[in-house]
């Protein structure tokens, strides 16, 4: 793609600034991730010995911003939806703050069956969660860039969108500020940058202000961005009373799956989840080992605690069908599970590292009624064995080859 009209002479004028002995030559790494996002660079590899493919990790990157697209429409849109039914509900026919003098000033209305009006009102909640999520880490990833020489990666554009995915409506804006970063420094940058850590960044800044901040960050409240209402997740019913809970309290299974359900803004659908599992897969981006090992895994331990039993617990019998849609599990299994970098390497590998997430986040769920999430915590805690499950495999092939041999 080649450079045209007004950007073309602007990226002209500005580019001596950047050249060697150019006034701003030690950003010059800023300059490059900006001019290289969009265009293809001039030195590309043309010889024979060199490892050559159709992608590299700044396409890959846009790939997996593009599989989680259908989950941010949907985020604005299920926001919007539960945040306009609420305020009918209640009986306001408009919402308070600034989101509410603008949509007013535009005539938007907040009509709940109006799309137009959902997706408006749920803008105004997500957008400006994401923009405070790339000024914030964007400062630290462009900071650690200087200070080592190094060019700023475009993993913090994936990093930075999913981390806003994970979060509520109403969460104050200085604390995704801090959210994220934790997450890029202690989570990536104190390892040495992307490709170093050996934990997911996005999924560190979101415990961490799940533990800091738990008020913020879970109860009835949160979910929904209106002042005197408040409105319990399925997990949380289905933990008081089981799949009885969860249908008195209005939720049905399509709706969880669809995402007309209380959670993180762009965690609860679980059709737009499948959307973006399905472009990974076909781009051969993710691996479908790491999900299938994560669907295997749940798919068993669930169906072990089906048979099982408990007439004091009722997550006991909650079917898998029902934990697939529920919480930020399949977000998990198709955005998170599969992070390259955090995530075991061969094949074996993923599908043990799969199988892992899939029992640890039953367990949790089933066991621990106090945190029926668990999605979450059964990444991270996949993510410290993953390279401990790839030495392992890769021990195991070597006893066989030996083995072979000596035969």
């Amino acid at each position: 793609m080649a450079r045209t009209g007004t950007l073309r002479r602007f990226l002209d004028r500005i580019e001596p600034m950047f050249s060697r002995g150019g006034a701003l030559e030690r950003f010059g790494a800023v300059y490059e991730m900006v001019d290289t996002f969009l265009y293809t660079p001039a030195d590309v590899t043309t010889g024979a010995p060199h490892v050559r493919d159709a992608i590299d990790l700044k396409r890959l990157m846009i790939a997996v911003v593009l599989a989680a697209t259908p989950c941010l429409l949907m985020a604005m849109y299920m926001v919007g939806h539960e945040t306009n039914a609420a305020l009918a509900t209640l009986g306001m026919d408009a919402a308070e703050g600034w989101r509410g003098t603008i949509l007013a000033r535009f005539g938007i209305g907040f009509d709940p069956a109006g799309i137009g009006a959902c997706f408006a009102h749920g803008a105004l909640y997500v957008l400006p969660v994401y923009l405070v999520t790339l000024i914030a880490g964007g400062f630290w990833e462009v900071l650690f860039a200087l200070v080592r020489n190094h060019e700023i990666n475009e993993g913090f554009f994936v990093t930075s969108l999913l981390f806003a995915l994970t979060l509520p409506a109403d969460i104050p804006f200085w604390q995704v500020a801090l959210g994220i970063s934790f997450g890029v420094v202690i989570g990536k940058e104190i390892f040495g940058g992307t490709g170093k850590n050996f934990l997911n960044p996005a999924l560190v800044g979101r415990a961490f202000l799940f533990f800091a901040y738990p008020a913020h960050m879970s109860g009835d409240a949160v979910w929904v961005p209106v002042d005197d209402y408040s409105g319990a997740t399925p997990l949380y019913l289905a933990a008081e009373g089981g799949i009885e809970a969860m249908l008195l309290g209005g939720v049905t299974w399509m709706d969880a799956f669809l995402g007309h359900i209380q959670g993180s803004m762009g965690e609860t659908s679980t059709l737009a989840c499948l959307f973006g599992a399905a472009f990974l897969i076909l781009a051969r981006v993710a691996s479908w080992r790491i999900m299938a090992g994560v669907m295997l895994g749940m798919v068993a331990t669930s169906i072990l605690f089906n048979l099982i039993g408990s007439s004091t617990n009722p997550m006991f019998a909650l079917p898998w069908y029902w934990h697939l849609v529920l919480g930020g599990y399949a977000f998990g299994l198709v955005f998170m599970a599969t992070d390259p970098v955090t995530a075991a390497m061969t094949d074996t590998g993923r599908w043990i590292y799969g199988a892992l997430i899939g029992v640890m986040v039953t367990l949790i769920r089933v066991l621990n009624p106090g945190f029926p999430e668990g999605m979450m915590l059964a990444i991270l805690f996949a993510n410290v064995f993953a390279s401990l499950i790839d030495w392992s495999v890769m021990q195991a092939n070597i006893r066989r080859r030996v083995r072979r041999n000596a035969v």
